[in-house]
């Protein structure tokens, strides 16, 4: 089943809620709350090169509104974000900081 998320400021995100769940379980981060890290002005992308094997996949690194620093992995299918994980990772947590720290 496909589960269908907010669509603010013409960002469109899709997911499978069987694969929420379980990333819910494992890394307490619901896909909701990734996808507000999408609006963070701050946040960044990466190239996902080791799981991009099929099709190009992303890392996007944003603060949630429970000021978390998260990491979601993700594709575009066609217009539409596709969600496959998200959690807490240190490295891009690290990363983040340092591409925001005021200089």
């Amino acid at each position: 089943m496909v589960k269908y998320g907010e669509d603010l400021l013409d960002l469109k995100f899709v997911w499978d809620l069987i694969k929420e769940n379980s990333n819910l379980s494992k890394h307490g981060v619901s896909f909701h709350e990734a996808i507000e890290t999408f609006y963070d002005l701050l946040g960044f992308s990466v190239e996902d090169k080791r799981h991009s094997l099929i099709e190009q996949r992303y890392l996007w690194v944003g603060r949630s509104k429970k000021d978390r620093i998260l990491t979601t992995r993700y594709t575009f299918r066609g217009e539409t974000i596709r969600i496959f994980g998200s959690a807490e990772w240190r490295e891009f947590r690290m990363q983040y900081y340092e591409k925001t720290k005021i200089k």
